[in-house]
């Protein structure tokens, strides 16, 4: 039977107390979110700045994937460090590499590499400031308490996917790109003086526990591997990036040390022996589904807009704005439900609606209704942030809520990384294939009215390929939706006796 959760001496904090210290680790959210998504806007600036041509996009896409891959590989060691020395020297630790990332960024000069370990950098420090701050909710509000919270900082999150390309073109106009990553300095600065003023200090329930050095820093190289091995930046000549095959061999490689070491290690990353161990997996998968098919959106709806609809670069972020608004309303609903409903009807609940609005988009992509379409997938997804981070808290001794956390937002990263992979090849196959039977209509010497009537139907052909493709790729996440409701079944419910308000 599982065990209690501890009580922590903060949750009997007294309630304003508690929501300032909420809402000051919501902000740190808020400012390292809104630093994952600010290159979006100032890409093309970028590429000047270092005298890269447009059509060598590619060159530059180190400074995006450096973000992911330093977000994703340190999160889980720096969550149980959270456990062992408190949520508020981990979070003060991490915006002064946060800080230290964005000089770096902002100082780079010409170099593509000094760029992109800055941005690695900002990643590292920035990622662990989500799964802590989750943490910090589990430490100061009880189990029946906390969902509405969860779903307020994740709303944080996602509303940096909303507003940082925004921003980012905001203060690229008046201070240059590199203005931005300045800009944070000041920002860092005011940050931990709020956070050493709000934060509780010390480890949840006071007490600490040994954290497992080896098995973290296995952890992130195995995960650090991954992400390197499945980012291709030309999909067209194979799946993988020539690094991916040995690559990959190595995040294998790691991955059995890492589980070798965990079986023997006294100090384990994640101690499962308290652990209710279907709900928590459960939770991992929902996570991973639900990532999936929200980095799937963020890739294809942009290209949908431009291809099938005919819109520029800026209308096309347009309607994906749809999408993105209705995540944070999702999440911030989400955590009032959880309270009424638990976490099981919540996710499964969440998952379907987006399932319908993926549905709906294969069947309506070039209608009027795509925006309402949108707007029902993004809602859909954004219901299921609170109910997995308050799940995963259920499940997990309070000593333990830290890498708890983090283990759902990188299996979260991971099915957003690994799904987007997997369905540009798949539709990068179907289009060569739908489209390998097409010749480009040899028009010289005959009338302009034939000409014309051939191009147009060439067009059209083309039109016909990538509408079939899109709808092919949003089916199959309307089907990864659907799975992950499946893992929503899974989580349990709530414990039927609830404690004392507190």
């Amino acid at each position: 039977m599982l065990r209690s959760e501890p009580a922590a001496p903060e949750v009997t904090a007294p309630q304003p107390r508690r929501r300032l210290a909420i809402g000051v680790g919501g902000a740190t959210v808020l400012l390292a979110a809104l630093d994952a998504y600010v290159v979006v806007g100032v890409l093309t600036d970028i590429l000047d700045a270092l005298h890269i041509a447009v059509n060598r996009l590619e060159r530059v896409t180190p400074v995006v994937t450096g973000f992911l891959l330093g977000y994703i590989a340190g999160m889980p060691l720096l969550g149980s460090l959270s456990d062992r020395f408190g949520r508020r020297p981990v979070i003060v630790a991490c915006l002064l590499g946060f800080a230290a990332g964005s000089a770096l960024t902002a100082a780079s000069g010409d170099s593509i590499w000094l760029l992109a370990s800055g941005r690695a950098v900002q990643g590292l420090a920035g990622g662990a400031l989500l799964p802590v701050t989750l943490a910090l909710a589990g430490d100061l509000w009880a189990e029946h308490r906390r969902a509405t919270v969860l779903g307020a900082v994740g709303a944080g999150q996602e509303l940096g996917s909303v507003l940082g390309p925004l921003y980012g073109v905001g203060i690229a106009t008046w201070l240059g790109w590199r203005g931005i990553f300045w800009l944070n300095l000041p920002l860092v600065a005011i940050a931990i003086v709020l956070v050493w003023v709000a934060l509780p200090g010390g480890p949840a329930g006071g007490r600490t526990r040994k954290t497992d050095l080896v098995g973290g820093t296995l952890l992130a190289l195995v995960l650090g591997a991954a992400v390197v091995a499945l980012y291709n930046p030309d999909p067209e000549r194979s799946i993988l990036p020539p690094w991916g095959s040995w690559t990959l061999a190595g995040a294998a490689a790691g991955a059995v040390l890492f589980v070798l070491w965990e079986l023997r290690a006294r100090t384990k990353l994640l101690d499962l022996t308290d652990v209710r161990k279907g709900p928590f997996f459960a939770t991992l998968g929902a996570s991973f589904c639900a990532g999936a098919a929200l980095m799937v959106t963020l890739v294809d709806v942009e290209l949908v807009a431009q291809t099938l609809l005919g819109k520029s670069g800026v209308q096309a972020t347009l309607v994906l704005t749809r999408f993105l608004v209705a995540l944070p309303v999702g999440a911030v609903l989400g955590g009032w439900l959880v309270a009424r409903l638990g976490e099981r009807w919540v996710t499964v609940g969440g998952l379907v609606v987006a399932a319908a609005g993926y549905l709906m988009i294969a069947d309506g992509l070039s209608s009027r209704a795509l925006d309402v379409h949108l707007v029902i997938a993004g809602f859909g997804l954004g219901l299921v942030i609170a109910p997995l981070s308050g799940a995963v808290l259920r499940v997990t001794p309070g000593d333990q809520h830290g890498v708890a956390s983090s283990a759902v937002v990188v299996a979260r990263m991971m099915g957003m990384l690994i799904g987007v992979a997997a369905l540009t090849a798949w539709g990068l196959h179907r289009f060569h294939e739908l489209t390998a039977s097409l010749d480009f209509p040899l028009v010289f010497g005959k009338p302009a009215d034939e000409q014309r009537r051939l191009m147009d139907a060439y067009v059209a052909d083309l039109q016909d390929a990538l509408h079939t493709e899109y709808r092919e790729i949003f089916l199959i996440t309307a089907v990864i939706c659907l799975l992950g409701a499946a893992f929503g079944l899974l989580l349990g419910g709530r414990r039927a006796s609830r404690p004392a308000q507190r």
